[in-house]
């Protein structure tokens, strides 16, 4: 089922500045070309990025292990793996992150990742939105907030999650008070052999019986909304219903989900799974206008046997988002497309009795790439035991702020929910400028 509708009625723009520009609601149903034609006659500040893609690391990457070894450390803390050196003259990272080791001059890594809450779900929640809430997700994914300024006209759904949305006991990167028109299209896993993203497919492919519970359903919807006339969630399945429909009939929709088109090759350098197949389709999804896509990679909750669980997905990250860095190069599309690599926190420095690595929200790494980012550029630093920051916190408001920086959304706008009430899209935090050219 789609995870799209129609958007709201645009204003008109004409003759605001940037900042009235930025801070007016309700331009949700503007196309993308549109969006930018107004941005200009605003005269707004050019964004740096087009695009977004989030690799989103859930669990927990294990800094220790991959972008913050401590080789002089006592041996429960620097753990099994050696490092090596990299392209970045003075760089060393993890032994099994050999192709990332190619491309770090590409890069910048912030070792200096912080804040207070060692708990899956409210960090994950904190993590993707920038807003410290519940666990149940009380402010909007930073997806769904960039589909709501951007607008969802045009042929391309402008939130995408690969496969899924980030989840523990609640389904993240979700639209919260925005309404469900914002939530990520979910594309499934580009990896399965008969991968074909649901309701992307012509009517007439479609089974009789198929053809025959869509039609019932109409029925059914129609009857309905002459019922209740006014009701807004009819309106709201209408919009959708029509959305859905023009991505099915939309033969770029359908071209830039056909992953099966690209060579062997190059799928088999990206990495023949789910991983590796998600950023070659984030990398697809770029191409053909998605403005903000997830890719989503979790499993790092490593508690117990911690170096058994890297030995296998470590070679997967390292296959996958070395390969996306390049190819995004390559194509000329690292140059307006924001790369952001990070989960909810890092892992605890000393290594546990049943040789895995704990929760720990003190320090973590994150990487940054594309969008003007300075290339091989280090920012921050943890103490000698890889436990504490000792220099440039970024806190998940930072990396939500540099996110909307980037695309030229003010994070201090104040959107409305429901029943009126103004909230700011970030209650705090500020861009990280260090990473920027």
């Amino acid at each position: 089922m789609l995870d799209l509708i129609l958007g709201k009625k645009a204003y008109n723009c004409d003759g605001v500045n940037r900042r009235d520009f930025l801070r007016v609601g309700g331009i949700a149903g503007l196309s993308l070309p549109s969006l930018l034609q107004l941005e200009a006659q605003a005269k707004t500040k050019k964004a740096r990025a087009k695009s977004v893609i989030l690799v989103y690391l859930g669990g927990g990457l294990t800094h220790h292990d991959t972008f913050d070894m401590k080789p002089d450390a006592p041996e429960e803390v620097r753990g099994k793996y050696k490092s090596i050196d990299t392209v970045v003259p003075g760089l060393r990272i993890g032994e099994l992150l050999p192709n990332m080791a190619k491309v770090m001059d590409k890069v910048a890594l912030v070792r200096s990742g912080a804040h207070n809450n060692d708990h899956h779900e409210t960090a994950t929640n904190w993590a993707m939105s920038g807003r410290f809430g519940s666990a149940f997700g009380d402010f909007p994914a930073i997806g769904a907030v960039v589909a709501h300024e951007t607008g969802l006209g045009g042929s391309m759904p402008p939130y995408v999650a690969v496969p899924r949305n980030p989840s523990f006991t609640w389904e993240l990167g979700k639209s919260a008070y925005l309404g469900g028109r914002y939530e990520s299209f979910k594309a499934g896993d580009p990896n399965d052999a008969n991968f074909k993203v649901q309701d992307l497919s012509p009517a007439e492919q479609l089974s009789p019986t198929r053809l025959e519970r869509r039609g019932n359903l109409r029925q059914a919807v129609d009857q309905l909304a002459k019922k209740l006339d006014n009701s807004e969630q009819v309106k709201t399945f209408g919009e959708f219903q029509q959305r859905a429909s023009e991505l099915v009939l939309s033969p770029k929709a359908r071209s830039a989900f056909a992953i099966d088109s690209e060579n062997d090759k190059l799928r088999d350098r990206y990495g023949r799974t789910t991983f590796g197949q998600s950023c070659l389709l984030a990398r697809r999804l770029v191409e053909n206008g998605v403005r903000f896509t997830t890719v989503n990679y979790g499993g790092w909750d490593h508690h117990a046997k911690i170096f058994e669980g890297c030995d296998k997905k470590l070679p997967e990250f390292d296959k996958g988002l070395s390969a996306l860095i390049e190819d995004l190069q390559v194509r000329g599309l690292l140059d307006d497309t924001l790369l952001a690599v990070y989960g909810e926190f890092g892992r605890t420095a000393k290594i546990n009795k049943d040789a895995g690595r704990d929760h720990w929200a003190q320090a973590a790494s994150l990487l940054f790439a594309g969008a003007g980012v300075k290339p091989g550029f280090i920012l921050g630093a943890t103490d000698k035991l890889g436990a504490f920051v000792t220099r440039r916190p970024v806190s998940p408001a930072d990396v939500a702020c540099t996110i909307f920086e980037s695309l030229g959304i003010d994070p201090r706008k104040q959107l409305l929910s429901p029943d009126g009430r103004p909230i700011e899209i970030l209650d705090q935090g500020e861009p990280v400028r260090e990473l920027y050219v």
